[in-house]
């Protein structure tokens, strides 16, 4: 839940979303450990003090007479009793607890200690939390009363006065933590706000640019980690700008080879509206049935030019025998209608190839319809597929006129036309469109016998070339 609720926020906030917890965090555990330390160096600091007492009531206890007796330091008492902030107990007694003087009954050690090594722990007297001290040491002779040679003397103290040391302590470092962690936190944003200026000042640079403004982004002074997000927004840019040149040359090409036959046909029109001869009105409807054919045709192959230069390549296993002879059938009656020797070649079958046969099909219709228009009439048009180990090829073969070298240097031009022609002269743009969109070529070239041209799209294999 957490994660999705930081999706909306701005990288600023994010970062310190992310930053500041882990930082408190540690500050916890760096308070712990800072009042682990502090316990430990508060009870050293006491222990030595109750030592001390210790000490003082040791030196005033006096054996010689086979008794106990202690003479009590007054003035230290009542210091220690300030410093501690609460009350003070001591207990000065035989080891075997029949002579004893002081508080009776303060709390045993843990573990019986051993002499000459005092110890020190927190031991609850009738209710109140104490500190207590206990050290063990030999008498040069045994007491008169029941032989003890060992004395033990006790001292403990309230720790209320450690509490307040303590938490007085652990106050104080949490406020220089809190404070020290504002102080970062504050630091952060400022550097945060200055780091992300460049940013500011891209964003202010794409807004205030026009809608029709596709030039790269301004890349100075950027963070490094955010330049290849610039960069592929530029590339996409580019991109974007290339498409959208490429829709108002489409337009501009269909405005203009749209206006002509648009307009003959109005004029036939109106010439066939006019004319009261049947016999010309029926050639008249004749020639606009052909003008409706060209445009017809013209505005078919605009369309198949844009979609061979826009649409993504559908990579897919292809028939090419299946496909020449689909376009053959296809063409068929126009190559009838010219009395032509039309057929089929497929030099190795099954002839499987790689690529995309909506746009095969499309260009291989396009170089086929050319050869029937430009071969004579009862001329000779073959179509033929091939594939070896590098790569692929569609041909259309006639017996007519051949391309002038005027325009040979020139091939696949969009709107280049051949004398007499009557189409668009997008028909070999379209194919070297698609060629080259499959890693290809177009060749036009002349036939083996020097009679009539060859029209050949090559492309090669996948493993050489990436579709």
């Amino acid at each position: 839940m957490f994660w999705k609720k930081t999706r909306r926020l701005t990288l600023k906030a994010k970062v310190l979303a992310l930053l500041l917890p882990g930082m408190v965090g540690i500050i916890a555990v760096e308070l712990w450990l800072t009042r682990t330390d502090a316990l430990e160096a508060a009870n050293a600091a006491y222990d030595r003090s109750l030592l001390g007492a210790i000490r003082s009531l040791d030196l005033n206890v006096s054996t010689a007479s086979g008794g106990l007796a202690v003479e009590l330091p007054y003035r230290l008492f009542e210091i220690f009793q300030l410093t501690a902030g609460g009350n003070v107990f001591f207990r000065v007694a035989s080891a075997d607890g029949l002579v004893e003087i002081g508080s009776p009954d303060l709390p045993k050690p843990p573990a019986p200690p051993t002499a000459g090594v005092p110890v020190f722990y927190d031991a609850d007297y009738f209710g109140e939390l104490v500190r207590v001290g206990t050290y063990v040491r030999r008498l040069d002779k045994p007491l008169s009363t029941g032989g003890s040679r060992e004395l033990v003397i006790q001292v403990a103290e309230n720790v209320e006065s450690r509490r307040q040391f303590m938490r007085s302590f652990i106050w104080r470092a949490a406020l220089r933590d809190g404070s020290l962690i504002a102080v970062i936190g504050l630091t952060l944003a400022a550097l945060m706000a200055l780091a992300m200026r460049p940013l500011s000042r891209l964003a202010a640079q794409v807004k205030s640019r026009n809608v029709s403004d596709l030039r790269p982004l301004q890349t100075e002074d950027l963070p490094a980690d955010i330049l290849p997000l610039v960069e592929a927004v530029n590339q996409q840019m580019a991109r974007t700008q290339e498409v959208l040149g490429r829709e108002r040359a489409f337009l501009d090409d269909a405005s203009h080879q749209l206006r002509t036959p648009l307009t003959t046909l109005r004029a036939q029109i109106d010439y066939s509206l006019r004319e009261a001869d049947p016999e010309k009105v029926r050639d008249a409807l004749l020639a606009l049935s052909e003008q409706l054919d060209d445009a017809v045709r013209s505005t078919n192959q605009l369309l198949a030019m844009a979609r061979s230069d826009t649409a993504a390549l559908q990579n897919e296993t292809v028939d090419l025998e299946g496909l020449v002879r689909d376009v053959a059938l296809k063409l068929l009656p126009q190559a009838r209608a010219k009395e032509l020797d039309f057929g089929v070649n497929v030099l190795r079958s099954p002839c499987i190839a790689q690529g995309d046969p909506a746009l095969l099909r499309e260009a291989l219709s396009n170089l086929t319809h050319n050869a029937i228009s430009y071969s004579p009439a009862r001329g000779e048009v073959t179509l033929e597929a091939a594939a070896d180990s590098l790569g692929f090829s569609l041909s259309v073969r006639d017996n007519g006129p051949g391309i002038p070298d005027e325009i040979q240097a020139r091939i696949g031009t969009r709107f280049l036309k051949g004398r007499g022609s009557n189409g668009a002269g997008l028909g070999l743009a379209i194919a070297r469109t698609i060629a080259e969109r499959h890693g290809g070529t177009l060749r036009l070239q002349p036939c083996d016998d020097a009679r009539g041209t060859q029209a050949l799209i090559w492309w090669p294999r996948p493993s050489t070339h990436s579709i």
